[in-house]
């Protein structure tokens, strides 16, 4: 009994359960699989069920499916604490049969019967209150949708079922979460075959839903489709919408032209959770048929996040609709639960509860992926689900019709007599926390040593406590409503701030604004900038769908001219380049700035996400950048948005030094505080601001705490190779980097394992030791690099990084090769600094000013095609179907940076490489450029 019922003498679910260990039950044998034998043991609290029933007039299938389905359920809420008796009484010796499975019947025969159960359950009384809550609440709810189907039979058929009598109810298929006492959605079929769906709360919001989407269909030629409703006090019934295929391909197309309209309307009313059980592809149709959380409000923000202008653009943007592709990561991989994705092919991500040897005394809990749940929100074209990927054109050109249409006719949504006004007081669905989270909870509270008493089971649920402040007082009713058994369910109005708990109970002003006033202010505000932005994050999210990443770039054809650039063509090239990411840019004035970007998260998925702080892709390089070209044309704007960019990093460092684990995980390499430090340095110089050296020495700060790991490879990219090339030249950073020296050195010495290429293998580390004046140490690295034939261009691992580790290390290196592979291939349709063409001619113009006769005309040469690769097609970026993001090695600011070095590679250092500037100060010890004979070096 959890405290909120102290003092109760009989609660209902205790009254319940008397009832049925008092019942008398047949002992006969059972031989049906270890399912029904453990539901067996569970028997009485079934009998008292069908008691009920019977009182209440109902019996027959729909009598017998329900306890079937109720056996089922009792079993998963009861199974751990069952085979851990299991495990006992085996251990002990007390089970007879001569094989597994005869002991495992054993078992159970041992539970049936009322005073057995009574026993067993006195042993763990919560697991008693868990298993009499959801009878009761099963039976309560089973018989209210009953009562309410023939009260609204007559009404039914005339308003949904076009006036047919689908004669007898055959079947109910109950779906999604508990609530409100155990009360669910469930799908009912009838007996001629006719299927309708019961929601157990208001559907006042849907049938306003409709008549926007009507409005939107007059202004339009889209025809959306929308289901019908039919409104009662309370709840309401919903037309059950089929899934069907489509019957060609330019019914595919249509669908998807009237997905994108859908994600505008969705965005503009502030929709959210629209995730792939949410809706139906019928034919060339995406119809939506739970829209419960339209005007819902953005979640609080803390700490770093508050202050992120760009984290603000992407709760309000399309995004959080879950219409987008919406990765979730875990330990086997990714599944996409957007309305666009639910992919039906897959593992789910984590491990989820399962058993293993079933019907044997040895039975155990496992815990193992499994497959995702079948979807039918896609659209199949001979079977086969389609891409969503593949229909970008498609979804952007159904997007732009209906937003415009929106925006030119927002005024009849607005105002007292808009079309809004009429969903003021609608009951909405506030997310407070994911569902999963809440499933979880009352998942892992069915373990024995949770269901003992309750002081054990409320130790695991109040951990709601500490999982956000701002949700604290909502936490009471989420805990009453986690020991009933329900998933926790809050609503609100769009007129309101307040929330509401599922007995009713308010939380005054817990939102922070009124869902109504937001979505206003959103339709006021709509213009081609928030238009182009949004389709910008509806290509990113598309390119978030899983495939496989690629780093080795296609080339983009042989059809370019090879005029020489000059550096003022250069120049304007990588100006405009620095104009589309002012243009991206979200800001709050004279505030932070920040951009939304694709970001890399674990060698495989990508992600759209607010940029970080590092230099390598987040808003340090970009600012780096920026400031880089405000220094070469004088325009201040320029180097004001870098220093508004980089705002933030004080609060970050700060972070990080309150939090070493996470400094740690940061690590000192270029991804990491490494590259920080070298963009700090840098840009102190560059806007001549001294804050920025005083965040720098908090930067060294950090690295300093940063201590190796066991089994970690001090790459460039992540460790100590790429943090001892950043604070060369610091005086401060002396003893750091003599540290990092010896780290390296140690690996070497020790063969220690790491991947291939620059970036994260021994050619980094050459480079690195190279520089610090170690080239003993660096040739040996340099013996250890593997030799990856197969590898690319690029620089990160490919060709161009191989070449400047073996010739800074002072090993033979096939010069002539590079220079003859770079002379005769095709400029890479990747632009990128990482893995692209920029980052493949970086040994160009480090050696530059070698005497290498060839390499002058080379860099020439390369640099015509270049320029006109970005003035034909424009500055492609390394990211999946280049979409254009930011970020300095994969995206726009390294394009333009790589375009600057180009033209003024004299002047403008390698950020690769992180080279000082000339008025930087100098390494205590560079690599020499190194002097060549005609042929191999």
């Amino acid at each position: 009994m959890g405290p909120h019922e102290q003092g109760l003498s009989m609660p209902a679910w205790a009254e319940y359960v008397e009832r049925s260990t008092a019942m008398p039950v047949s002992r006969e044998s059972m031989t049906q699989g270890w399912q029904q034998a453990l539901v067996r043991c569970l028997e009485p609290l079934l009998a008292t069920a069908r008691q009920d029933l019977t009182a209440a007039g109902q019996d027959g299938v729909l009598t017998e499916e329900f306890l079937d389905r109720l056996g089922l359920r009792l079993v998963r809420l009861a199974s751990r604490t069952l085979v851990l008796e299991l495990s006992r009484a085996r251990n002990r010796g007390e089970l007879a049969g001569d094989t597994p499975a005869e002991r495992f019947l054993d078992f159970t025969h041992r539970l049936v019967g009322g005073s057995e159960l009574a026993e067993f359950l006195a042993a763990y009384p919560v697991l008693a209150r868990v298993l009499g809550e959801a009878c009761r609440q099963s039976v309560e709810g089973h018989l209210e949708l009953l009562a309410r189907l023939a009260e609204d039979r007559e009404q039914l058929i005339t308003d949904l079922l076009d006036g047919e009598d689908p004669g007898a109810l055959v079947c109910i298929e109950p779906s999604g979460d508990p609530h409100r006492g155990g009360r669910c959605t469930a799908t009912l079929t009838f007996a001629d075959g006719t299927r309708l769906v019961y929601k157990p709360r208001p559907l006042d919001l849907h049938q306003h839903f409709n008549e926007i989407v009507g409005w939107l269909n007059d202004k339009t030629t889209l025809d959306l489709q929308t289901a019908q409703v039919l409104r009662r006090p309370g709840y309401g019934w919903l037309e059950f919408i089929s899934h069907t295929p489509c019957s060609d391909l330019a019914a595919v197309r249509r669908f998807y032209h009237r997905q994108g309209a859908l994600l505008a309307l969705l965005y503009v009313l502030d929709g959210t959770d629209m995730h792939y059980e949410n809706l139906i592809a019928s034919g060339d149709q995406p119809v939506l048929v739970d829209i419960e959380t339209l005007f819902h409000p953005s979640a609080a923000m803390s700490g770093v996040r508050k202050q992120d202008p760009a984290q603000t653009a992407l709760l309000s943007s399309v995004s959080r609709t879950a219409l987008l592709p919406m990765l979730i990561t875990g330990e086997h991989g990714v599944v996409d639960l957007s309305g666009m994705g639910g992919d039906a092919d897959g593992l789910t991500p984590n491990n989820v509860v399962d058993w293993e040897d079933t019907g044997l005394d040895s039975m155990h809990l496992v815990r193992r992926p499994r497959p995702t749940r079948v979807s039918h929100n896609r659209p199949h074209l001979d079977g086969v689900p389609t891409e969503p990927r593949d229909h970008e054109v498609a979804l952007l050109t159904g997007f732009r019709t209906a937003y415009e249409a929106i925006a030119r006719n927002r005024d009849d949504l607005l105002g007292a007599a808009g079309l809004l006004s009429r969903c003021a007081s609608d009951e909405i669905r506030y997310v407070a926390r994911p569902t999963q989270l809440y499933a979880t909870l009352l998942d892992e509270s069915t373990h024995p040593d949770a269901l003992r008493d309750a002081g054990g089971r409320g130790r695991l649920l109040d951990l709601l406590w500490e999982a956000d402040e701002n949700l604290r007082r909502l936490v009471p009713y989420e805990l009453a409503e986690l020991w009933s058994g329900n998933v926790p369910l809050f609503t609100a109005r769009p007129d309101s701030r307040t929330v509401w708990a599922s007995d009713g109970a308010s939380v005054p002003d817990h939102l922070a604004d009124k869902g109504i006033a937001a979505v206003e202010r959103k339709i006021q505000a709509m213009g081609e900038i928030d238009q182009h932005r949004q389709q910008w994050m509806i290509s990113a999210c598309l390119a978030t769908r899983p495939e496989p990443v690629v780093h080795v770039s296609t080339t983009s054809g042989r059809g370019l001219g090879s005029a020489e650039a000059d550096p003022d063509q250069l120049l304007a090239a990588a100006t405009d380049i620095a104009d589309e990411i002012m243009a991206q840019v979200h800001s709050d004035h004279g505030g932070p700035a920040n951009w939304l970007g694709l970001e890399l998260l674990d060698d495989h998925h990508w992600s759209v996400l607010p940029m970080g702080a590092g230099l390598s892709n987040g808003y340090t390089g970009t600012a780096l950048f920026l400031a880089q070209i405000g220094a070469l044309t004088g325009a201040e704007k320029y180097c004001e948005l870098a220093r508004d960019a980089v705002r933030q990093l004080p609060m970050v460092l700060e972070v990080l030094a309150a939090n070493p684990d996470a400094a740690q995980a940061v690590g000192p390499g270029l991804h990491g505080l490494g590259g920080i430090s070298y963009g700090l340095k840098r840009l102190s110089v560059l806007l001549d601001d001294s804050d920025l050296a005083k965040w720098l020495i908090t930067s060294l700060q950090l690295m300093e705490r940063i201590t190796p790991e066991a089994g970690d490879f001090p790459s460039y990219g992540e460790g100590a190779a790429g943090g001892l090339t950043a604070v060369q030249g610091i005086p401060e950073a002396a003893r750091l980097a003599a540290r990092y020296a010896d780290e390296l050195v140690a690996a070497v010495d020790h063969g220690a394992r790491g991947a291939s290429g620059f970036a994260r293998g021994y050619g980094g580390v050459a480079w690195a030791l190279a520089r610090y004046g170690n080239t003993e140490g660096a040739r040996a690295a340099i013996d250890l690099e593997l030799d990856d034939t197969a590898a690319g261009a690029g620089w990160c691992s490919g060709q161009a990084g191989a070449v400047l580790a073996r010739l800074a290390a002072g090993a033979p290196a096939d010069l002539e090769a590079y220079l003859r592979r770079t002379t005769q291939r095709p400029v890479l349709a990747d632009m990128s600094l990482c893995h692209g063409e920029l980052g493949a001619i970086e040994p160009l113009l480090w050696l530059n000013e070698s005497e290498h006769p060839a390499i002058e005309a080379v860099r020439r040469r390369r640099t015509g095609l270049v320029l006109a690769a970005v003035q034909q097609h424009g500055p492609q970026c390394g990211t999946p179907r280049a979409v254009p993001s930011p970020g300095l090695l994969t995206g726009l600011a390294g394009i333009g940076y790589g375009l600057l070095r180009l033209g003024f590679h004299g002047q403008i250092p390698s950020v690769l490489l992180q080279e000082p500037a000339a008025a930087d100060p100098a390494p205590s010890t560079a690599p020499a450029r190194p002097s060549f004979d005609r042929g191999t070096s």
